[in-house]
């Protein structure tokens, strides 16, 4: 059994699985809409702990723990190239002479704060598309589409479960590839070999795939017709629209009125005010609240 960590959709009991897929989709859409609207490193942080506690609560920790890893090795080198490039700032903090095409190697505070901070807001982005491609249904997203483009549908519906299924592929390959004697190869030549025998199932795949497809007469498959049952919205539909609608306002209303100011330069200037606490407080309590009732949602 492959022990690392598979990222594909599951149907878990949590109430966020429990949602219809288009609300789900909206309530990770106002997530990104706040965390693009928010400057400030208060309210990006605010948001990043309230995704992760969200995950936990809807049985996806480890998976966001992974994606963790993933966001520090991304957000090291923003920090790095913000720092070197962009030289803004007063509080000088290293003078490492002339850097050619970079000009005066003066590394500033302010720079490194600011690419902190950018790279937070790239690591919250990771975390929720992370989240919302693990925790919302791609099938019934997509089955939305099938009224206009069933072909279209069925194919990024197949290519998005195939996504999991080459995942795990790849983590037996690796694994049958460390028990062989000696551990097999290791370094570039090993993953050459992985790679290449992923390709190979893949392209295999997905000829028995295409031939089940024709014998079951997908081909031939003509656009539904009549009205698609409607199904009237349960209470976890309703908590998390009224959520996404609470979080997209407080990130409007809070860049709007300047309720959370952030400035890198010259200096770094974040004063906190008590509208500040309160948006602050107000975000977690819209994103995590929906996910507290956890009627209704056994599998």
């Amino acid at each position: 059994m492959a022990t690392g960590v598979t990222l594909f959709y599951r149907r878990l009991a949590s109430p966020l699985h429990a949602t219809r897929a288009t609300v789900a989709a909206v309530w990770a859409c106002a997530l990104i809409a706040a965390t693009l609207l928010s400057e400030s490193p208060l309210v990006l942080g605010v948001l990043a702990l309230s995704v992760l506690a969200a995950g936990a609560g809807a049985g996806l920790g480890r998976e966001l723990a992974r994606t963790l890893r993933t966001v520090l090795i991304v957000a090291i080198p923003i920090v790095l190239v913000n720092v070197i490039v962009y030289h803004e700032g007063l509080t000088v903090f290293a003078r490492l002479g002339d850097l050619g095409p970079f000009g005066q190697g003066n590394l500033t505070v302010e720079a490194l704060v600011y690419g902190a901070v950018i790279a937070l807001k790239v690591g919250l982005l990771m975390l929720i598309t992370t989240f919302a491609s693990l925790a919302i249904d791609p099938d019934e997203l997509l089955g939305i589409f099938r009224r206009h483009s069933f072909r279209s549908a069925l194919t990024a519906s197949l290519a998005t479960r195939m996504i999991g299924v080459l995942s795990a592929d790849s983590q037996r390959l690796a694994e049958a590839q460390r028990t062989r004697p000696g551990g097999g190869a290791s370094g570039a030549r090993a993953r050459v070999r992985l790679l290449s025998a992923i390709v190979g199932s893949s392209l295999d795949r997905s000829m028995d795939v295409a031939a089940t497809l024709e014998l079951r007469g997908f081909a031939s498959a003509a656009r539904p017709r009549g009205r698609a049952q409607r199904h009237p919205f349960s209470r976890h539909d309703r908590a998390f629209a009224v959520s996404a609608a609470s979080v997209l306002v407080l990130a409007l209303v809070g860049r709007i009125a300047g309720l959370a100011p952030f400035d890198p330069y010259p200096l770094v200037s974040m004063p906190v005010s008590s509208a500040t606490i309160a948006l602050c407080v107000a975000l977690p309590v819209a994103v995590l609240l929906p996910m507290a009732d956890r009627r209704g949602i056994e599998l």
